[in-house]
């Protein structure tokens, strides 16, 4: 089933403070993986599965962001950008870039801080199968009293639980920060208000049992601090050898 999305919306406009200093003069998706910025293999992958246009929400420091990957067309791509003029939260980011959605079914929406390697085919298959709102991509790991987590029945999240809600040293699954998404969540999404997908918009799905999961075991690094980013710096592989059949 191919993937027929041409869209997708990265989250970028964090400000990194767990990473400073060196975070001071540069927005910690510029930060270098491998010798690109997190935030470029995040937009390589989207370009792997056929993605055409991509909307960055942007914020502290975003005229680096901009200056750097401009409208996209040395990454073949189109870039656009969603520049948010206050914190909104990462669904709040989503609903000020809604008009960029008006014709889209579906979406890609990622978090720019971390490097991953996804498979949207496998996600898209279940998003059709299931008529889901939503497929996130899971990975398991073995502690997940820092993540958020959530709990499964077959591929159905039936909860999506906070890290501070997290029990701690039992396996489980995370989000790798990477949905495919309807579009009709914006409906979900109030505008001009601060709101969390995480916390308030897939707890909903999760609830109208629209909300699934895809488990993957594929490569996926947080960065977000300072200890995270050296690890992922040490073993990050390139995602397009990807050992997972797509």
């Amino acid at each position: 089933m191919p993937l027929n999305v041409k869209l997708a919306f990265i989250l970028a406009g964090g400000k990194g403070e767990r990473l400073k200093p060196l975070t001071n003069d540069t927005p910690k998706v510029m930060l270098a993986v491998k010798g690109k910025p997190i935030l470029q293999w995040n937009i390589e992958l989207c370009k792997k599965f056929g993605v055409q246009r991509i909307v960055l929400g942007v914020g502290h420091l975003h005229e680096k962001i901009q200056s750097f990957f401009g409208n996209g067309e040395r990454f073949g791509v189109k870039i656009f950008y969603s520049i948010e003029k206050e914190f909104l939260g990462t669904a709040g980011a989503l609903k000020e870039a809604e008009h960029y959605f008006k014709n889209e079914e579906k979406f890609i929406m990622m978090n720019g801080d971390e490097v991953k390697d996804i498979n949207f085919l496998a996600m898209n298959e279940l998003f059709e199968q299931k008529k889901a709102l939503g497929v996130l991509s899971l990975i398991p790991i073995l502690d997940v009293s820092q993540f958020g987590s959530v709990q499964l029945k077959g591929n159905q999240i039936t909860q999506f639980l906070e890290k501070s809600v997290s029990p701690q040293n039992e396996k489980g699954l995370v989000s790798a920060g990477a949905y495919l998404l309807s579009s009709k969540v914006f409906d979900l999404i109030p505008a001009n208000q601060t709101v969390s997908i995480e916390k308030q918009v897939f707890p909903q799905l999760a609830k109208n049992e629209k909300l699934f999961g895809w488990e993957s075991q594929l490569q996926c690094f947080q960065t977000d601090d300072l200890e995270r980013l050296e690890k992922a710096r040490k073993e990050w592989k390139n995602p397009f050898h990807s050992s997972e059949k797509l």
